[in-house]
Protein backbone atom coordinates (compact mmCIF):
# COMPACT_ATOMS: atom_id res chain seq x y z
CA UNK A 1 0.00 0.00 0.00
CA UNK A 2 1.35 3.23 -0.56
CA UNK A 3 1.03 6.48 1.60
CA UNK A 4 1.65 10.08 1.27
CA UNK A 5 4.22 11.57 3.46
CA UNK A 6 4.03 15.58 4.24
CA UNK A 7 7.08 17.02 5.73
CA UNK A 8 6.76 20.69 6.97
CA UNK A 9 10.36 22.24 7.99
CA UNK A 10 11.63 25.59 8.43
CA UNK A 11 13.67 26.61 5.21
CA UNK A 12 16.88 26.32 6.80
CA UNK A 13 16.10 22.03 6.44
CA UNK A 14 15.99 22.30 3.13
CA UNK A 15 19.30 20.72 2.01
CA UNK A 16 18.86 18.65 4.52
CA UNK A 17 15.47 17.36 3.63
CA UNK A 18 16.64 17.09 0.23
CA UNK A 19 19.45 14.97 1.25
CA UNK A 20 17.34 12.68 3.39
CA UNK A 21 15.35 12.13 0.17
CA UNK A 22 17.92 11.34 -1.72
CA UNK A 23 19.63 8.77 0.72
CA UNK A 24 16.46 6.76 0.23
CA UNK A 25 16.48 6.92 -3.23
CA UNK A 26 13.02 8.56 -2.91
CA UNK A 27 12.19 10.16 -6.50
CA UNK A 28 8.89 11.68 -6.74
CA UNK A 29 7.81 14.54 -4.50
CA UNK A 30 6.31 17.87 -4.64
CA UNK A 31 7.78 20.69 -2.87
CA UNK A 32 6.48 24.16 -1.24
CA UNK A 33 9.34 26.57 -1.04
CA UNK A 34 7.07 29.22 0.98
CA UNK A 35 4.98 28.20 3.36
CA UNK A 36 3.57 29.87 6.83
CA UNK A 37 3.13 28.32 9.67
CA UNK A 38 3.49 27.35 13.41
CA UNK A 39 4.66 24.68 15.22
CA UNK A 40 2.44 22.85 17.65
CA UNK A 41 4.64 22.23 20.39
CA UNK A 42 6.55 26.00 21.58
CA UNK A 43 7.20 26.65 17.87
CA UNK A 44 7.21 30.34 16.88
CA UNK A 45 5.28 31.44 13.74
CA UNK A 46 7.20 31.39 10.50
CA UNK A 47 5.11 34.08 8.57
CA UNK A 48 7.59 36.06 6.25
CA UNK A 49 6.57 39.73 8.08
CA UNK A 50 9.05 41.92 9.79
CA UNK A 51 7.36 40.32 13.58
CA UNK A 52 8.09 37.02 12.65
CA UNK A 53 10.82 36.88 9.05
CA UNK A 54 11.73 33.13 8.86
CA UNK A 55 9.65 30.71 6.65
CA UNK A 56 8.76 27.00 6.52
CA UNK A 57 8.69 25.32 3.34
CA UNK A 58 7.27 21.78 2.78
CA UNK A 59 7.58 18.30 0.81
CA UNK A 60 5.23 15.99 -0.05
CA UNK A 61 6.34 12.19 -1.16
CA UNK A 62 4.17 9.00 -2.05
CA UNK A 63 6.23 6.10 -1.26
CA UNK A 64 5.88 2.26 -0.22
CA UNK A 65 4.59 1.40 3.10
CA UNK A 66 7.63 -0.26 4.14
CA UNK A 67 9.73 3.07 3.60
CA UNK A 68 7.49 5.22 5.96
CA UNK A 69 9.25 4.12 9.21
CA UNK A 70 12.66 4.74 7.74
CA UNK A 71 11.65 8.07 6.57
CA UNK A 72 10.31 8.94 9.73
CA UNK A 73 13.62 7.76 11.77
CA UNK A 74 15.64 10.34 9.29
CA UNK A 75 13.34 13.36 9.96
CA UNK A 76 13.04 12.37 13.45
CA UNK A 77 17.18 12.09 13.85
CA UNK A 78 17.08 15.61 12.00
CA UNK A 79 14.91 17.28 14.23
CA UNK A 80 16.68 15.82 17.38
CA UNK A 81 19.58 18.05 15.97
CA UNK A 82 18.13 20.91 14.85
CA UNK A 83 15.09 21.35 17.76
CA UNK A 84 15.12 25.21 17.36
CA UNK A 85 14.63 25.03 13.58
CA UNK A 86 11.74 22.24 13.80
CA UNK A 87 10.51 19.52 11.41
CA UNK A 88 7.50 17.21 11.67
CA UNK A 89 6.26 14.28 8.88
CA UNK A 90 2.57 13.41 9.00
CA UNK A 91 1.52 10.13 6.84
CA UNK A 92 -1.76 8.96 5.82
CA UNK A 93 -2.83 6.37 3.36
CA UNK A 94 -3.19 6.74 -0.61
CA UNK A 95 -6.40 5.39 -1.84
CA UNK A 96 -6.18 6.05 -5.42
CA UNK A 97 -3.88 7.01 -7.82
CA UNK A 98 -3.57 7.67 -11.39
Amino acid sequence: MKKAVFIAYNQALTERVDYILKQLNIKGFTQWPVVNGAGTFGGEPRMGTHTWPEMNSATLTVVEEEMVPLLLKYVQKLDEVNKENGIRAFVWDITAMY
